[in-house]
């Protein structure tokens, strides 16, 4: 599935998911509960709403901590996640998700100062 990481992604939060179904967008947020299974896991964004991540395969490795995740809204709402970065602490400066969520409304609502999307007829 290269075609999602090879398109614009806007960066969104568990509020604005039921806006993109079939979309791509990229989800950072803190991984609450993974399934037994490692197939599906459960996330908080910002402001403390969570979102569902489906993989087409198990977990590799433990997931925890703030995770970034690239993949397609599903109808119900559920990310089909493409690939997941785990955003590591740097230097003991942890990453601020309630920040990020801040910054997340800014961006979606000037969108005319952050034109992340390219529009079809470009």
């Amino acid at each position: 599935m290269t075609a999602v990481l090879d398109v614009p992604k806007p960066r969104i939060n568990s509020s604005m998911l039921s806006q993109y179904p079939g979309r791509p967008v990229c989800f950072v947020g803190h991984v609450d509960k993974v399934h037994p299974t490692g197939k599906m896991f459960k996330m908080l964004d910002g402001e403390g709403k969570a979102a569902q991540v489906e993989l087409n395969d198990p977990l590799e490795e433990e997931l925890s901590g703030i995770v970034e995740v690239i993949g397609v809204v599903s109808n119900k709402g559920t990310i089909m996640a493409s690939t997941y970065n785990i955003l590591r602490e740097d230097k003991g400066i942890a990453f601020d998700l309630e920040l990020y969520n801040e910054a997340l409304k800014v961006i979606h609502d000037y969108p005319q100062h952050y034109p992340f999307q390219v529009a079809a007829s470009e």
